[in-house]
């Protein structure tokens, strides 16, 4: 150790383990090209002199933080502590840190830019917030690379990565014509959210294509509370709904228990509900909750590779990555009597695709 001694640099351990001070730099960076003998020799030089590499300096240097941005408005929604801990392991694997930044619910992250410049992070993923123009063009200025996560933009210049949002609005209007079902109803999130809009646009389509008129509707903004009164809402019309979709399982999750304790209504037998992400809570078996899967850890590989990439590369071109999920039936829906099929312990519902 240095007790009483100034800290150790690199070069101090580039003269102990007979390297170049670069070899040093290569050997603390993560998917840098070493030699493991090379490495090893770094490695023992630091312990020795109870060396630490100094991330900040190294940012001076190399001009990059090597910090992540992720801007999450609400952690309600079990999908996102879920996406964030995945996102974060991904990240770390590739040598970056991620900063969690909370924009204001339900608003555009644009207030954020100042913190975004101030730790003057290598890139911005966006997730349950919204992206505007003004923001994105700020950000290219800037040499920032945005991305956005579960949410899409016409805005040019910025990548995404989704779920099937519209085929799974899709899916679960066939499954519930499938089941008998005659009088829907659609919890919507977030009336600008693009998530909520396309799961809107396929499930009213798919009930468009079965002879059905528009569902009834409220909005749940991804809030348990406002889903809860979107619930009463909805059950308290006169030609009450018998199967309701709702854009995400946690405002799924606030109809059930409308439904059940304040309506005294059995599910599935009076009332189908069917949610969309497929979180933990779901698969619990006080809910049962039949929903489309968003396949977590594949949508957030493909967020960390893309992100990588364009920090990397800036002159690629934009992506838009839609990663495919599947309807999971549980016991909050009607089994219909086919269109399904059992996959590694989960009915999983095909309709028309099951032959």
């Amino acid at each position: 150790m240095n007790e009483g001694r100034r800290p150790a640099t690199s070069t101090d351990v580039a003269r102990r383990a007979g390297v170049s001070q670069s070899a040093v730099s290569r050997a603390f960076t993560p998917g840098a090209s070493i030699a493991e003998e090379t490495r090893r020799k770094v490695e023992e030089a630091a312990r020795a002199l109870g060396y630490r590499p100094n991330a900040i300096a190294r940012s001076l240097t190399t001009r990059r933080s090597r910090i992540i941005g992720m801007a999450a408005a609400y952690l309600q929604n079990q999908f996102y502590p879920e996406v964030l801990e995945a996102m974060s392991r991904g990240l770390r694997a590739r040598g970056y840190q991620l900063l969690l930044l909370m924009p204001e619910h339900g608003r555009h992250a644009d207030p954020l830019l100042e913190e975004v410049m101030a730790w003057q992070v290598d890139g911005l993923i966006l997730a349950s917030t919204t992206l505007s123009s003004a923001l994105a063009e700020q950000c290219r200025q800037a040499g920032i690379p945005v991305l956005l996560f579960n949410r899409t933009t016409s805005t040019a210049h910025v990548s995404s990565v989704t779920g099937e949002n519209h085929r799974g609005g899709q899916r679960i209007a066939d499954l519930l014509v499938a089941g008998g079902h005659r009088r829907f109803g659609f919890v919507a999130g977030i009336e600008n959210s693009s998530t909520s809009q396309e799961r809107e646009r396929g499930f009213t389509e798919g009930l468009a294509r079965h002879g059905f008129d528009l569902p009834a509707r409220a909005v749940g903004s991804y809030s348990f509370e406002a889903a809860s009164a979107a619930a009463r809402n909805l059950l308290a019309r006169a030609d009450r709904p018998d199967a309701i979709f709702c854009a995400n399982d946690h405002m799924a999750i606030a109809v059930a228990e409308v439904a059940r304790h304040e309506f005294g209504l059995r599910i599935p037998e009076d009332l189908a509900l069917v949610g969309f992400d497929d979180t933990a809570p779901a698969k619990w078996r006080s809910y049962a909750l039949t929903s489309f899967s968003q396949p977590l850890q594949p949508m957030v590989d493909a967020a960390v590779a893309l992100v990588c990439e364009m920090i990397e590369n800036p002159a690629a071109p934009t992506r838009q990555a839609v990663v495919p999920g599947e309807l999971v039936m549980r016991a909050s829906t009607r089994l219909p009597e086919s269109g399904w099929l059992d996959r590694d312990g989960q009915r999983i519902w095909r309709g028309h695709e099951s032959g």
